[in-house]
């Protein structure tokens, strides 16, 4: 089995804009980057797409497939109360503690980080438990990603924030015997 984390293309919205579940438009350019992306995937059979249900990532999930399957545990941070808000808007005595320790604290009516990982590790863990020869195309943002990734290379949370990952980045596993291996280098 072999598994293509990827992570969504440009989505379509400002710089300094605070977004995680909102639901968001790609760039015009979309298909540019799509077949930028399509090229970094060998031609494999027998090939499954699962996919977080936000446009941003299903729109380039239904470009590999017809047959998507959606779950709802890949998708982004949920920022609550400060979605689609500018972060510098955010007050301070908000933010502060957040970003002070956002592996744990909570955005208001939101989730921390160690949320999200539960969730993905719990929706990884089922995915690698297959025993198919399906190969696994996973569509999905920055976050659940990282959180993926601290899992496999034996990460804490907070360093997984040293992995780089830009819009549109594959990362490939591979199925060795009865343990997951990262084949992509990772940029820290």
């Amino acid at each position: 089995m072999e598994i293509y984390l990827i992570r969504h293309t440009t989505p379509n919205i400002e710089k300094g804009i605070c977004y995680g579940q909102s639901d968001l438009d790609l760039k015009p350019n979309y298909i540019e980057e799509f077949e930028t992306v399509l090229n970094q995937i060998p031609k494999k059979e027998n090939l499954k797409v699962i996919s977080s249900p936000l446009k941003r990532c299903s729109l380039l999930a239904k470009y590999f497939s017809d047959n998507v399957s959606f779950d709802n545990r890949l998708k982004e941070l949920n920022f609550g109360d400060w979605e689609l808000k500018p972060w510098n808007d955010i007050p301070a005595k908000d933010i502060n503690p957040w970003m002070t320790d956002f592996v744990n604290v909570a955005v208001p009516n939101g989730e921390s980080y160690v949320d999200l990982a539960a969730r993905v590790h719990a929706f990884f863990e089922e995915i690698s438990l297959l025993k198919s020869n399906e190969n696994l195309i996973i569509v999905s943002h920055a976050g659940p990603i990282r959180a993926i990734l601290a899992k496999l290379l034996k990460l804490t949370l907070k360093d997984s924030f040293n992995i780089k990952i830009n819009y549109g980045d594959v990362f490939h596993l591979k199925r060795d015997n009865e343990s997951l291996k990262l084949i992509t280098n990772i940029n820290f």
